[in-house]
């Protein structure tokens, strides 16, 4: 009797799904001599194979008429328990899901939409993953190859790989026209996806017509994951200039970008030896513990009180892992005293952004141990005490500047027309739970995203995620997405708006479908509170951020069957009492909470810094082209 694998294409394809979830991979399967080095199959199922061989195992996926043939693979390949596909309502929500699952647990994932307009919103996704550094694999359908006629939902427009086109311009791109190119799509993916300093999203584009083309692919062949050596200058002169600098220097800051997130100890090492204030990024809180005498907070357009200071103050800047984005440098004339400054990234473009730059090119940990050591023997901090003094004091400025906001009783609301918990001392609130349960914090986009990066005090990164590269509405909720079976999930809290949050309500059903617990909280002013203080301090007058629609979250969450849903209270011990209630469901459940908007100062943490927006522009230029730096 004839083997079936040699007759029928499914069969085989069983087959090697079978002996790769046994052996437990691409090369351990091989090795073992379970699967041969050559296999004849599809592209959809070489690229699967050449995937796996790179630790991806889980796709988020909307399927389509441009995706059958892969969702064919995909399916029998999870029958056989060699790969997981996560099936979501909403393109841009698994776009987010899919970074947060690489962010947060550090694992690799891909996101397959069909051709078209599904591809448009994962696209339209991938941006939070390029603004913020995060290697995710995107695998979109696209027109046939044969150019018999317009294929339904690609451009329509008299021109060829269009689609391609576009996803290139946000990171990079390859269109599987021929199918063995797959090989060389694989290796340059591996390389984008897990780029040490510059990773981000990568586009596979699969014609209709390639997908299920055979293809002979050589197992051993495909490339892996790269393993990347730490780079390092290759002599000390760079270094001694740096330490000669810091030496002589008496008000040094350190701006610790996102870049420095998991960098945690070389950082905190080099600030001590270095006698810096360390002033964070909203991307990487927790890279000093929040009580560190050096740690002087956010800084930047929002900023903070301690952190604008050291920011304003320091005449020598020590740059790391910061792409100098607007909002984090107060669109670059925020060191108004700076007359030098060391860089440390592995990024020529980035390390070399500001003038008078001592460029330390390579990894952060391996840079900054190497600088400090030197920093502690020619002991470089002993002439900071009066500069450290001068910090500290306007971090206790800034403890008092907040704890008069988290204090705050509840204010009364026009719109609710009822006191209600001002907006700091809700987040307050909830970011203290999360400390006390050892959960983490997502921040989406807006008011609740400028707050809570003022706000929250961390000890250690990965405690706290905000997409501010991107600012995407719905990030943060559309991520508790990425903890879905995951071997052990970390307890995750999104903290959003109500305009956040009705960017992706999908989230309810996605998350009750692939048995996601944790926790969404609601915070609802009824308008887009930040574009409104915006308008506010710029123009003296509001414009078209609010609404007069009152939505129940309670019971729009409570329609879902599967997800609790509770009202936070209008003062803080309902809402301690509501979260406590929140926690312990072994599901999803989201928390309202109405938050007061309006003139009381008290609602907000305000913003210390300039910003090259609005009306503010002239003059914040006028600056910037006088800067030296």
């Amino acid at each position: 009797m004839l083997d079936p694998s040699k007759t029928d294409p499914s069969a085989a394809m069983r087959a090697r799904a079978r002996a790769l979830a046994k052996a437990g991979g691409v090369e351990q399967a091989l090795a073992a001599g379970a699967l041969p080095k050559l296999v004849e199959t599809t592209l959809s199922e070489a690229l699967v194979l050449g995937l796996m061989k790179q630790g991806v195992r889980k796709y988020f996926a909307i399927f389509g008429h441009g995706s059958t043939d892969l969702g064919e693979v995909l399916r029998i390949y999870e029958e056989e328990g060699a790969t997981r596909t996560i099936n979501c309502r909403n393109e841009v929500e698994m776009a987010h899901a899919a970074t947060a699952l690489r962010w947060q647990y550090g694992e690799t994932s891909a996101v397959v939409t069909s051709i078209g307009p599904g591809a448009m919103q994962a696209f339209a996704g991938s941006l939070a993953a390029a603004s913020n550094g995060v290697g995710v694999y995107h695998i979109y359908g696209d027109e046939t190859t044969f150019g018999e006629g317009y294929n339904m939902q690609q451009v329509p427009k008299e021109e060829q790989g269009l689609f391609g086109r576009m996803t290139a311009v946000l990171g990079q791109s390859y269109v599987l026209h021929t199918p063995e190119g797959l090989r060389d799509a694989l290796r340059r993916g591996a390389l984008c996806v897990n780029h040490p300093y510059r990773a981000g999203p990568f586009f596979l584009l699969l014609p209709l017509n390639t997908q299920p083309a055979r293809v002979t692919v050589n197992l051993a062949a495909l490339p892996t994951k790269p393993a990347l050596p730490k780079l390092v200058p290759a002599d000390d002169a760079a270094l001694e200039e740096a330490a000669d600098l810091i030496a002589k220097a008496q008000k040094v800051a350190i701006k610790a970008g996102g870049g420095t997130r998991t960098h945690d100890s070389a950082i905190r090492r080099l600030a001590e030896a270095a006698g810096a204030a360390v002033v964070l990024s909203p991307g990487s809180t927790g890279v000093l513990p929040d009580a560190h005498a050096q740690n002087m907070h956010v800084g930047g357009s929002k900023g903070s009180i301690s952190g604008n200071h050291a920011m304003a103050e320091a005449e020598l800047l020590i740059v790391i892992g910061s792409r100098a984005v607007c909002q984090a440098d107060c669109s670059g004339i925020g060191y108004k005293n700076a007359k030098a400054v060391i860089n440390i990234n592995g990024d020529l473009a980035d390390a070399l952004h500001y003038n008078n730059t001592t460029a330390l090119v390579g990894d952060i940990s391996a840079v900054a141990e190497r600088l400090a050591a030197k920093l502690e023997s020619a002991k470089a901090n002993a002439n900071k005490r009066a500069w450290l003094e001068a910090c500290a004091a306007k971090k206790k400025e800034w403890a008092d500047y907040k704890r008069t906001r988290f204090e705050c009783p509840p204010l009364q609301d026009k719109v609710w027309g009822r006191p209600v918990l001002a907006q700091p001392a809700a987040i307050k609130i909830v970011a203290d739970f999360a400390k006390q349960i050892g959960a983490a914090k997502f921040f989406d986009a807006g008011d609740v995203q400028a707050n809570g990066f003022q706000i929250v005090e961390d000890d250690r990164t990965g405690d706290t995620f905000t997409e501010s590269g991107a600012s995407y509405m719905g990030f943060a909720v559309s991520a508790l997405l990425g903890s879905a079976h995951v071997a052990n999930p970390r307890y995750n809290i999104a903290f959003t708006g109500d305009g956040s949050f009705m960017m992706n309500p999908q989230v309810l059903i996605d998350a009750v479908e692939h048995g996601v617990r944790g926790m969404i909280v609601i915070l609802d002013n009824r308008r887009m509170a930040a574009i409104t203080g915006l308008q506010l301090a710029q123009y003296n007058r509001e414009f078209r951020t609010n609404d007069r629609v009152a939505v129940d979250y309670v019971q729009l969450a409570g329609a879902v069957k599967g997800v609790k849903a509770v009202f936070g209270g209008d003062d803080a011990a309902a809402l301690r009492a509501a979260l406590t209630a929140a926690q312990a469901y072994p599901g999803l459940c989201v928390v309202h909470v109405p938050v007061y908007s309006g003139p009381d100062e008290r609602g907000g943490l305000g913003a210390w810094g300039q910003w090259n927006v609005g009306n503010w522009c002239a003059d914040v230029q006028g600056e910037w082209i006088r800067q030296d730096l």
